[in-house]
């Protein structure tokens, strides 16, 4: 391992952060004026991203204005589950607090985007009224976990989600500045440069001074259901059950999806088979994962900081043996494990109790106008149990069969499309928020994505392939977030108006796509993919998925395609 010698400026702020709390409670004070670079940094611990409208910000910028600075703040929801009585308390923050609207994440929160600094406290003081909370839904340590969002009755299942919240608990940093700043109140008093009191706390048990270099991602899955895509984490847990019991769980480390254009020493990857875990270990076996990533991960360089590199430097047996060291107990190399699937979760299904879930999509997880006022309607009425899915769509549970009738009047009369009114590309596809929230966003995703795939959907229609299953994800920036590199097509933002186009991942989630083509126009995306598709439909096996296609044919072969549709439209 190469030892650095110097750390970032971002590491210097978490050193000297005094547990995480900075000047924050000072700085909060003042209304007027955006928390500096200082604050910026810190805020993301406690769940909170400080950007502006990029819409007006060039507009206001000639007219000599600052900025509108809003901010984004995000929920800690342990595989996605909330109580019909949290869906509420959340829903009715957005008209308060935020723009009107709720949003799903990929990784099974709720973001409220539009959040101005005067109701910045009191939004996040409510979130933790309905017992639930923002800390470590960013930030350089373990964010939200994420489980299967199946609410089926059985052993498994329950299993799962209880191991998701225990995981949550156990890695969540141990420092009082949260409760202090948000909860508590705790007013700032200028003492010695110490803002609140506590402010002594020893350093977090699990992640020091200096917390992680980056932040840490964890998934719980199964075999059977690999909805959350399980091997885009850091930490990829694979629960291995023999009928009701549990055998124990495949340790896979070193995913991640983001990446920078034109740098090659950055790029996706998929998490990679390092260790058996016994039940009884899960959890100190993840704080050792956390551990390596805090001991070994690189604290000079951001890009370079994910715990993927760690990995894929040193190897998996490497990884193996410090976890080990860190165990005090040596592990042994992963089991095999069945292929994945990926279970379709919208629309009706049983939980295995007598009642039913209903998977309800949600267009790019913007829970906003009638979809929010049906929403809110059926889970008032029949207190169903809201399950946030890494889709960006959303299960409501614990249905009596008796309501179904009337809960699908409800949606119906709000007009909100259920997934039988959908084609493949627009139930499957995801996008990231970007423009104008986003401030890494290079150009538009979620307000585009509606677009990409109706376009897509008529190239489909062309060749009698249109109800066909097909994973298609758009991101406004090379970071990922919506798993563009996974996905049977990945649509990534490279500059205003222009993508990088990516193809040949599975629908499973078990293989990376591949880079296309490059700097195309948003409305050239579909003709791109039109040789393709052709190719698809003329020469595609029984049962084949489109990403499956593309990688057994090839690159050269999808290249040779575009080439020939290229010289005949000349």
């Amino acid at each position: 391992m190469v030892q650095i010698n110097s750390v970032s400026k971002a590491e210097a702020v978490k050193q000297q952060s005094r547990q995480l709390r900075g000047h924050i409670a000072r700085d909060l004070a003042d209304t007027t004026v955006p928390f500096d670079n200082q604050g910026y940094s810190l805020l993301k611990f406690h769940g909170i991203y400080q950007g502006y409208d990029r819409d007006s910000a060039t507009e206001r910028k000639q007219r000599g204005d600052d900025k509108v600075w809003q901010f984004m703040v995000r929920v800690r929801i342990p595989g996605g589950r909330l109580t019909a009585e949290q869906y509420l308390a959340l829903d009715g923050l957005t008209d308060h607090y935020a723009d009107g609207s709720l949003r799903v994440t990929t990784r099974q929160s709720i973001q409220f985007h539009g959040v101005v600094k005067p109701g910045l406290k009191s939004a996040i003081g409510e979130i933790n009224s309905a017992l639930l909370t923002t800390l470590a839904a960013c930030g350089d340590v373990v964010r939200t976990v994420t489980t299967t969002p199946a609410p089926i009755r059985d052993a498994v299942h329950d299993r799962l989600e209880a191991e998701t919240r225990r995981l949550s608990s156990h890695l969540l940093p141990r420092t009082r500045a949260y409760h202090e700043i948000w909860v508590d109140g705790a007013p700032w008093e200028p003492n010695e440069g110490q803002e609140n009191a506590g402010a002594d706390d020893e350093p977090d048990p699990l992640y020091g001074e200096r917390y992680l270099p980056r932040k840490f991602k964890i998934g719980l899955a199964i075999p059977e259901d690999n909805t959350i895509d399980v091997l885009t984490n850091d930490l990829a847990i694979i629960g291995l059950f023999d009928g009701d019991r549990l055998a124990g769980y495949n340790f896979l480390l070193g995913g991640g999806h983001g990446m920078t254009h034109n740098n090659p020493k950055t790029y996706p990857r998929l998490a990679t088979p390092v260790a058996f875990v016994e039940p009884e270990d899960l959890l100190e076996a993840a704080a050792a994962v956390v551990r390596l990533h805090r001991d070994h991960g690189d604290r000079g360089n951001r890009r370079h900081a994910r715990l993927k590199y760690v990995v894929a430097e040193n190897g998996e047996d490497w990884a193996r043996a410090r976890l080990s060291e860190y165990l005090g107990k040596q592990l042994e190399p992963c089991r095999q494990m069945p292929a994945f699937v990926v279970p379709d979760h919208l629309g009706w299904h049983e939980q295995g109790d007598g009642k039913l879930y209903l998977g309800i999509p949600v267009s790019s997880g913007r829970i906003a106008g009638e979809i929010r006022a049906a929403l809110r309607e059926i889970v008032s009425r029949f207190r169903c149990d809201p399950i946030l899915m890494p889709s960006q769509d959303i299960i409501l549970s614990e249905i009596y069969p008796e309501d179904r009738g009337a809960i699908e009047t409800v949606l119906r009369q709000h007009g909100v499309r259920l997934a039988d009114d959908m084609l493949p590309a627009e139930r499957w596809a995801l996008a990231c928020p970007a423009l104008p929230s986003c401030g890494l966003a290079l150009t538009e995703a979620e307000r585009v994505r509606s677009d990409v795939v109706t376009d897509i959907e008529a190239r489909l229609r062309l060749y009698g392939i249109e109800r066909e299953r097909l994973g298609i994800r758009i991101t406004g920036c090379p970071n990922g977030c919506a798993r563009p590199y996974t996905g049977d097509i990945g649509i990534v933002g490279r500059m205003p108006g222009f993508y990088a186009l990516f193809v040949g991942g599975d629908f499973e989630g078990t293989r990376l796509n591949t880079a296309l083509a490059d700097k195309v126009p948003l409305h050239g995306i579909a003709e791109v993919l039109d040789p393709l598709f052709a190719l698809y439909a003329s020469a595609r096996a029984d049962g084949e998925g489109f990403g499956d296609f593309c990688h057994r044919v090839g690159m050269p072969a999808l290249q040779t395609a575009l080439a020939e549709r290229q010289k005949g439209a000349a």
